[in-house]
């Protein structure tokens, strides 16, 4: 039911003038989320335990700083360090003194870790408080028994991976970077908590609205719910929230004179909302977001609102030289430039991006294919259920945070399985597929696979409604030489095509490294990367029912002692098959690329 507009703040305002050592009034790094949000930055303290003895030795309770030294949150403690020792991961504590601010009163309080790689322990006080594994997804644990005086958050950070860690260990994946990688928050709860808000898109002007309220303590609470869009205020209802449980609120709401979100043609409003109980407001939550219909049809045209995808872009990891793994807002707007400045409309990476780049890219109108970090698993792990539980919590709570931007158009449950699957694989999809669809029924699921010439159609992938190829013809010779010559790309493609009919086909890794000067003949060079390019994308621009592609890589990063990335001449530990160095120099095959992005409509007539 709709009410008379209603004026309000649409976040609580703290006082911070008590909040004790180092605390500051700093505005979190990303707008949406709950509000009240304080980024905990500041002076922390670090200890190296290459021991391992730090549990036994009490560190999570020593109140003084001896062993301590000073640093900053993001942080990667082995930025720098390219050794074995370094890529294999280690144990590192961090500490931060704070006191509870004094406003607003009554409140709960929760710490929320934006990242955290790859075993999280938290201790309060000298009390563990909470665990978490897995890095590139928050995780919130509420702080129990806070002091009047000074509180002593401590982590214990395990980088160390094994068989079962996603990605997994000890040299899979990228450059295994030890430490809090991202931002953390304290938040206030009064009463009632607004632990979700879901905004999705039913048609060109109407929305999808839920809010989810949590109740933290024993009693039962009653809520109110408002929510307001573009100016308009609606009452979404009330409801009896049981002690330690949860209710959701929902109503579909017109918006009216807002412009479509679509790639390069970006169209964000605000939403807000705010609960109050015993009359008075106890929690905000605020999203930007944007109207846009994602559907796949029966001939695997992937569209958005009505209009056929036709994306170019590439792939990126979270890096620098400077910082390793633990970027700024400055390093993921310098991304967003990068990627903007190439005529990219998509992007990927191998695990869910920060919400600050996440904001930045719906703002820019870059998509983005999202994935999680189920990364080259063999198939004995994934026989193992806790394993795949591993990958379904990861999918839940991908889709629970970022279910909002209108950028993500995908959730990708993996990169490169096994290429024949086993009873394993197929239950993982099954079971994968199923959980994005229950949560979220308007994106595609996806699963990006290796390019193989061998393979014929595989029935465990029927659940999937997207495919990603990762395309190497050419670079690598794949098993038994079958994509040395990159000639047979074309019929490749057209064979994944007829067996795939009804999916929808991306490219979503191609690339070659490129090093140094030399002929065009040479892998490595930087004329033979110019000349994959443009042949890569050529072959694929011939094929309209391929609804983007997505170079493999924006920017050279770090994989992992003795990488050699197919190159004759590596230059251990990067890969270089970036379209741009470390250091944001563009090699040659830049420009061509960029050229050809430009020239692409991202939304073309559908066919």
């Amino acid at each position: 039911m709709r009410c008379r507009t209603l004026t309000f703040l649409t976040a609580l305002v703290l006082a911070l003038g008590a909040a004790g050592p180092a605390m500051a009034a700093t505005k979190p790094w990303y707008s949406d989320g709950p509000g009240g949000r304080i980024l905990l930055g500041g002076k922390w303290l670090f200890r190296g335990d290459p021991s391992d003895g730090g549990l036994a030795a009490g560190w999570a309770a020593q109140t003084d700083t001896t062993g301590w030294t000073h640093t900053t949150v993001p942080n990667a403690w082995n930025a720098g360090d390219d050794s074995d020792a370094s890529m294999a991961g280690g144990v590192g504590w961090y500490r931060r003194d704070f006191s509870v601010p004094s406003k607003p009163g009554g409140a709960d309080w929760i710490v929320r870790f934006e990242s955290v790689n790859y075993r999280a322990t938290v201790f309060l006080n000298g009390v563990q408080i909470g665990q978490h594994e897995a890095a590139s997804i928050a995780f919130e644990i509420r702080l129990t028994h806070l002091r009047r005086g000074v509180n002593q958050l401590v982590v214990r950070v395990d980088s160390r991976r094994d068989r079962t860690s996603l990605p997994p260990g000890p040299r899979g994946g990228w450059w295994n970077y030890g430490g809090i990688l991202r931002e953390v928050y304290l938040r206030p709860v009064r009463q009632l908590d607004i632990s979700e808000l879901l905004t999705r898109t039913v048609s060109n002007n109407e929305l999808l609205v839920r809010a989810t309220l949590s109740n933290l303590d024993a009693h039962l609470r009653r809520g109110t719910v408002y929510v307001r869009v573009r100016g308009v205020t609606t009452r979404l209802g009330s409801v009896a929230v049981p002690g330690r449980g949860s209710r959701s609120l929902s109503q579909l709401i017109r918006v009216r004179g807002a412009r479509l979100w679509a790639p390069r043609r970006p169209a964000l409003f605000e939403v807000t909302a705010t609960a109050a109980a015993n009359g008075r407001r106890v929690a905000t939550y605020a999203v930007h977001t944007g109207l846009r219909r994602l559907a796949v049809r029966r001939n695997g045209r992937m569209t958005m609102n009505g209009l056929r995808l036709n994306l170019r872009g590439a792939a990126l990891h979270e890096q620098t030289p400077a910082h390793g793994a633990a970027l700024t807002p400055a390093d993921h707007a310098r991304e967003i430039a990068l990627l903007r400045g190439l005529g990219a409309t998509v992007t990927r990476s191998h695990y869910p991006l920060s919400e600050d780049f996440l904001e930045r890219a719906d703002r820019a109108g870059i998509t983005v294919w999202e994935e999680i970090p189920v990364y080259q698993l063999s198939e004995s792990a994934l026989r193992d259920p806790a394993v795949r539980q591993k990958g379904l919590d990861y999918l839940a709570a991908a889709i629970k945070r970022d279910q909002n931007h209108p950028s993500v158009i995908a959730w990708s449950i993996g990169n490169e399985l096994p290429a024949t699957p086993g009873r394993g694989q197929r239950a993982y999809i099954r079971d994968a597929v199923a959980l994005a669809h229950r949560l979220d029924p308007t994106r595609p699921v996806a699963l990006a696979i290796a390019g193989y010439p061998t393979k014929n159609y595989i029935s465990a992938y029927a659940p999937l409604d997207a495919l990603g190829i990762n395309d190497y013809f050419g670079w690598y010779p794949g098993p038994i030489g079958q994509i040395v010559n990159r000639a047979a790309l074309g019929q490749f493609l057209d064979r994944v095509h007829a067996n795939y009919a009804r999916k929808a086909l991306f490219i979503t890794e191609f690339g070659a490294e490129a090093n140094r000067a030399g002929p065009l003949e040479e892998k490595g060079t930087y004329d033979f990367q110019k000349e994959f390019m443009r042949f890569h994308l050529a072959t694929y621009g011939k094929r309209h029912w391929l609804n983007g592609s997505i170079a493999w890589t924006l920017q050279d990063f770090k994989v992992r002692p003795a990488w050699t990335g197919g190159n004759p001449l590596p230059d251990s530990p990067w890969l270089r098959k970036g379209l741009v160095d470390q250091n944001g120099n563009k090699k040659p095959a830049y420009a061509p690329t960029r050229l050809t992005y430009l020239r692409a409509k991202p939304l073309v007539k559908a066919g």
